[in-house]
């Protein structure tokens, strides 16, 4: 028979210790390598070297958010302006020249970075020749009350009915013939008003 053997006892404390001692972190904050301290504290700059929990997520919201176009009135104004002046095919730094105005504050408007005054407004409008309210009216209003007025005229309402059956390249090949005319037509009225 075997006799039995005396095992000495292992102080499992200070092994963990040595084990947490030896292990080698980098500072979050200063970047500093250096050894696991029995506080857990950077050497450097005294803060925690242990990771941060993660952030609590909010809880869902039971009450709607607002409307975007409710919380930003002043887009629908940005969005107007820059709608209008491409429309009108004007820059901003020629719109800005025909309100008097720096070309930053044209910039600053389309951003919804600034919201114009009412006298900026009606300086808008009658740079853009538009009404004060079509400024103010939002996107798809301004565009139904547009094709509304281009409908109005039977020319144009007889060319829309058979333009929704032209494929891409015939809508451009049209669309340039009738660049052409508008071009020869205003060239005639020139050469009209310079011969009277």
């Amino acid at each position: 028979m075997m006799a039995p053997v005396s095992v000495p006892e292992i102080n499992l404390q200070a092994t963990s210790r040595e084990s947490t001692a030896r292990e080698v972190l980098k500072c979050l904050h200063c970047k500093l390598v250096q050894y696991r301290t029995d506080k857990e504290l950077c050497r450097r700059c005294k803060k925690s070297l242990l990771p941060e929990p993660p952030l609590a997520q909010p809880a869902i919201a039971l009450v709607a958010e607002p409307d975007a176009s409710i919380k930003n009135e002043g887009l629908s104004v940005s969005s107007a302006v820059r709608d209008l002046r491409h429309v009108r095919n004007l820059s901003q730094r020629q719109l800005a020249a025909r309100m008097g105005v720096p070309r930053t504050y044209i910039s600053k408007i389309e951003n919804g970075k600034a919201m114009p005054t009412l006298s900026s407004l009606d300086r808008l409008a009658r740079a853009l020749q538009v009404d004060i309210s079509a400024l103010l009216r939002d996107a798809p209003t301004r565009h139904k009350d547009e094709t509304a007025v281009l409908m109005a005229d039977p020319f144009l309402a007889e060319i829309a009915r058979f333009s929704a059956h032209l494929t891409v390249t015939q809508k451009s090949i049209f669309l340039n013939h009738v660049r052409e005319l508008a071009q020869s037509a205003a060239a005639g009225q020139n050469r009209a008003r310079k011969l009277a």
